[in-house]
């Protein structure tokens, strides 16, 4: 029987924690009310444990409970978030930033406000990934009313200076919006240390369930009715986000977010120094590789890193029978062509194909880090003993790409 491949694609989903699936259990079963159901035991018990779950996820973003309103995942919570401020604040101005190489979910939902009338400004990154703050002030106009930047980017990890955005936004009433469902937990993170107006979080990034979300909605703009809601019927969520509430991936949002809370700094620690000797064990092994993304600041578990001289596809193919690993962002994998995110940083075609996310979490190990480094040596050395150009290379013949 094949043995199942290691897992490292933490990015893309991570598996849900035994914890938060022993909380979870109870309202799948006799604890099935509608949080909506407030007149009878069965709803106040299942509106008991939401407004649990709301606390202690609040508790991890720094803001409160009140602010947070439920979806179901982050990818609802940027449309929301972006279009629904977009289109609130019409009157005010139709400027919108945000960068190059932000998730889909927030590029695509800015280029269908651009084909409704917005201007978008899509702010460039240096080779490293990194935007600089003075970037975003020099972008900024009477008329902007938004600017969106993530917290660690899910292909390549590097964490933006929110501070230093927040401190731009904040004084011109600007709202700022984060896609946090990456690094949350890992990474300092604080909506109001931050100034920080709208967050999108997901619960399967943090160990928790797939198809639950959260939003952060700043208490000054829930008070002028802000984001518009973009889903109605019922007027769940105060409003802003109509339909009947996932109990039971509410409570394990809340139980991943209560354990991130009290684990989450020192499980950082242990993980980048897991991902730390994978990249030296695969630099020190392989010639030409680079490192895509900014060494710091970068999520924990985040690798990704490019091999010279190799067919990009036939090592992922290989690869993927060892462990299960990524070329980029699992929402952009039926993309044709290079990474988008590494194609703003400058990253040359041929070595762009050959990249490869490696994506550590709670649970990997060094045994399963030094797995994958063996097997990562060994298919690429394979793979360039029948490589044309990496023997024109040993022999110093001249390359044409």
């Amino acid at each position: 029987m094949p043995q199942t491949p290691i897992y490292m694609d933490h990015h893309a989903t991570t598996p849900v924690d035994e914890r938060v699936l022993e909380a979870m259990l109870p309202y799948f079963g006799p604890r099935f009310g509608n949080a909506a159901s407030r007149v009878h035991a069965h709803g106040k018990a299942a509106k008991d444990a939401v407004e649990a779950a709301r606390a202690e996820i609040a508790d991890l973003i720094g803001g409160s409970p009140d602010d947070l309103v439920f979806t179901s995942g982050a990818t609802e919570s940027d449309n929301l978030a972006i279009a629904g401020t977009a289109r609130g604040r019409a009157s005010e101005g139709k400027h919108l930033v945000t960068v190059c190489t932000e998730h889909k979910a927030v590029l695509d939902t800015c280029h269908a406000l651009e084909q409704e009338g917005w201007r978008v400004t899509r702010l460039a990154v240096d080779e490293r990934g990194r935007l600089a703050p003075n970037a975003v002030a020099h972008a900024l106009s009477d008329d902007t009313v938004l600017v969106s930047v993530m917290l660690a980017n899910n292909e390549i990890g590097v964490a933006q200076d929110l501070a230093a955005i927040g401190a731009l936004t904040r004084p011109r009433g600007i709202t700022f919006h984060c896609d946090a469902a990456q690094g949350l937990g890992y990474l300092p993170f604080s909506v109001r240390e931050m100034n920080i107006d709208l967050a999108s979080f997901s619960a399967h990034k943090m160990y928790g369930p797939k198809g639950v979300g959260a939003l952060y909605v700043d208490r000054a703009l829930r008070a002028r009715g802000l984001p518009l809601p973009q889903m109605h019927g019922g007027g769940h969520e105060r409003g802003f986000r109509s339909g009947t509430l996932n109990v039971a991936g509410i409570v394990g949002f809340g139980a991943a977010a209560s354990i991130m809370r009290r684990e989450g700094r020192s499980e950082s620690e242990r993980i980048a120094a897991l991902r730390d000797s994978l990249e030296r064990r695969l630099g020190e092994s392989i010639e030409e590789t680079q490192l895509n993304g900014a060494e710091a600041p970068r999520h924990p578990g985040n690798l990704n890193i490019s091999f010279g001289y190799v067919d990009g596809a036939a090592l992922l193919l290989r690869l993927c029978e060892v462990a299960s690993v990524s070329s980029g962002s699992a929402c952009s994998s039926a993309a044709a062509g290079p990474s988008y995110v590494l194609d703003a940083m400058g990253v040359p075609e041929d070595w762009a194909a050959a990249s490869v996310r490696f994506g550590l979490g709670r649970h990997s190990t060094q045994a399963e880090v030094d797995q994958v480094a063996d097997a990562v040596i060994g298919i690429v050395a394979e793979l360039r003993e029948r490589s044309p150009l990496w023997a024109a290379k040993q022999s110093g013949e001249p390359i044409d790409w």
